[in-house]
């Protein structure tokens, strides 16, 4: 909390930090560990998309069946209302009450898989998940780098069956590795690469080190 001129309290508006990677990277994992990590210095909440609330849940039921047909127009769109109902009922009010919100995948996934993956275009799809959220901007984006080929292979090993979306061929998701290059390249002050190929241990310490530039007065 903060005080204003006349000496009100004001809220501090909460961080937003997202992660970012193809299938594969260990997102999942370090969301884990980083948010057991925040956890014990402040109020931070762990969320996923597509999901995080009932119809967002629905929805990620749809875009990621393997049995359904879904057209890259309509997927985009599926991905957008997902977001859309998510930031209205999370995300914005954790982050108006000051609260860390950790997010597994944000607009950067529909850049990279729809804007660049699906050939739909990124600034169109930009525009498109603008509106979504109302403009929201995470505030810190950690982007786990990985080769396709070791990511494929990562998931090979899961006993659980591939989804809709991770049934794409290799070239579909170098295209999608080599957009979100493309967006760490063009935003260097949000986004922190990681290597996903070094240890779970050594990831979580690089997240942690580019967590502390949030409190940092440049921020």
């Amino acid at each position: 909390m903060t005080h204003g001129e006349n000496g009100s309290v004001a809220s501090v508006r909460g961080k937003l930090i997202t992660l970012e990677g193809i299938d594969g990277v260990g997102k999942s994992t370090l969301a884990a560990a980083l948010h057991a990590e925040i956890a014990r210095e402040r109020p931070v909440e762990l969320l996923r998309e597509p999901g995080g609330v009932a119809l967002s849940e629905r929805i990620r039921d749809l875009v990621k069946d393997p049995e359904l047909r879904c057209d890259p127009r309509a997927e985009a769109l599926l991905y957008a209302a997902a977001r859309a109902q998510l930031v209205d009922e999370r995300l914005r009010p954790w982050l108006d009450a000051g609260t860390w919100v950790l997010l597994d995948r944000f607009v950067d996934s529909s850049l990279a898989y729809q804007g660049a993956g699906r050939g739909l275009g990124v600034e169109a799809i930009a525009e498109l998940n603008d509106f979504a959220t109302g403009s929201i901007t995470p505030d810190l984006t950690l982007l786990l780098r990985l080769d396709p080929v070791t990511a494929r292979a990562r998931q090979d090993k899961r006993l659980v069956a591939p989804d809709r979306l991770e049934q794409e061929e290799h070239a579909f998701f170098a295209t999608v590795a080599a957009a979100y290059d493309e967006l760490a390249a063009a935003d260097p002050r949000r986004f922190r690469v990681l290597d996903a190929d070094d240890t779970p241990e050594n990831v979580l310490m690089l997240a942690r080190i580019a967590l502390a530039d949030l409190d940092s007065p440049r921020r």
